[in-house]
């Protein structure tokens, strides 16, 4: 998703702002999603996957999950002169115990250093909010993305997706530091 060379004619780093997102942005959300998927999809799934990964995306699915607790961080940048999310992570508590993280990049603003950006931004609220693990499903492609980021494989399998049709998965997982470690190490 975002390791690697930058992708050619992509927004600079310094050219983009994170910050949590609010309902209001769920459309462009939404916008960056689909593309995301679109996009950078097709290098490891074929189409029929691709197509049905991308089905039941809606701007509720985003208001829902935000009403419910998950945090998102939007990246803002320009796409062709105008205004656009190039990107976005969450954070979500499952069962009341479990955190997970995704970040999907659009695959023009991919390999840029703004998935990992967005990333550590989820990974800080997850630290905040008390984790010491998260956990993932992580798409094929994005599999380097997440070893970079300090991942680990646990194993393969499927996911089920909102269709209730299944796409292949890894799951990682990533051990954190706790928020008073840090604090005790910046003592």
């Amino acid at each position: 998703m975002t390791s690697g060379k930058p992708a050619t004619g992509a927004p600079a780093i310094h050219d983009v702002v994170i910050r949590r997102a609010t309902p209001a942005d769920t459309d462009a959300i939404l916008a960056a999603h689909r593309d995301s998927i679109e996009s950078l999809g097709p290098a490891s799934y074929p189409a029929d996957a691709v197509a049905v990964w991308g089905e039941g995306l809606s701007r509720d699915l985003y208001v829902n999950a935000m009403n419910g607790g998950e945090v998102f961080f939007i990246a803002l940048g320009e796409i062709d002169g105008h205004p656009a999310v190039l990107g976005f992570a969450t954070h979500r508590v499952d069962d009341g115990v479990r955190h997970a993280t995704a970040v999907y990049i659009r695959g023009s603003a991919a390999r840029r250093g703004i998935g990992s950006a967005l990333f550590r931004h989820a990974e800080a609220d997850v630290i905040a909010s008390g984790g010491g693990a998260i956990e993932i499903s992580a798409s094929l492609g994005a599999v380097p993305f997440y070893l970079a980021n300090g991942f680990q494989e646990t194993g393969r399998g499927n996911i089920r997706l909102r269709s209730g049709k299944s796409m292949a998965c890894v799951y990682m997982t990533k051990t954190l530091p706790s928020a008073s470690g840090r604090a005790h190490a910046q003592s």
